[in-house]
């Protein structure tokens, strides 16, 4: 109980999935390789990205607390992933995937969700642009910041995929300092060049 107490103030030993980085120097972004990993997801409909990630958080946080085929309970990790597929115009629905990162000693063989709304995605590796910002996240926020994301890459004449993007959360609500949040563009590889 302490142990999970401690982690859901500081954030700090929670695991994160792995990956290669580079940094340029005097860029507001950084390229990221993320190795090929399980997480479990969720999926849901809606007008508001908010609205949805508390929703699918809910039922993650179900799933690590032992509703699952196993009924194991399963560590927390970071961060806290949404995928965003935008719908066809402004008063479409967009399609939001929250995803915990399953923990090293799961990765293997995840427990089998209970809830049939929940699920295990294996990510193949990929490749994003991510910028890192602080404070309490919002939906305003990220958009905000995944369009100086986008504009950075413009500017430096770097290929993208406009969609689907995501944002990436580190901390607990608990947690007041030192917050860690992020918008993850996917790298746009040479086969969606020619297609394109």
């Amino acid at each position: 109980m302490l142990k999970a107490v401690g982690q859901a103030l500081f954030s700090t030993s929670l695991q994160n999935p792995k990956y290669s980085a580079e940094k340029k120097e005097e860029k507001d972004y950084e390229f990221r390789t993320y190795q090929a990993t399980n997480w479990v997801s969720t999926t849901l409909s809606g007008m508001e990205w908010d609205a949805a990630l508390s929703a699918g958080f809910r039922r993650l946080f179900s799933y690590i607390q032992g509703n699952n085929e196993n009924k194991v309970k399963v560590e927390m990790t970071a961060p806290v992933s949404s995928r965003v597929d935008p719908g066809a115009g402004p008063a479409c629905e967009s399609q939001f995937t929250v995803s915990f990162y399953i923990p090293e000693e799961h990765q293997d063989n995840p427990p089998q969700p209970s809830d049939p709304a929940v699920f295990v995605e294996h990510r193949k590796e990929f490749s994003a642009y991510v910028r890192t910002y602080g404070g309490f996240s919002n939906e305003k926020l990220k958009r905000e910041e995944l369009l100086k994301l986008m504009e950075s890459l413009q500017r430096d004449g770097v290929q993208y995929l406009d969609s689907p993007f995501y944002a990436a959360g580190y901390d607990s609500p608990f947690k007041l300092t030192n917050r860690k949040n992020e918008v993850w563009v996917l790298k746009k590889e040479k086969e969606q060049e020619k297609k394109e």
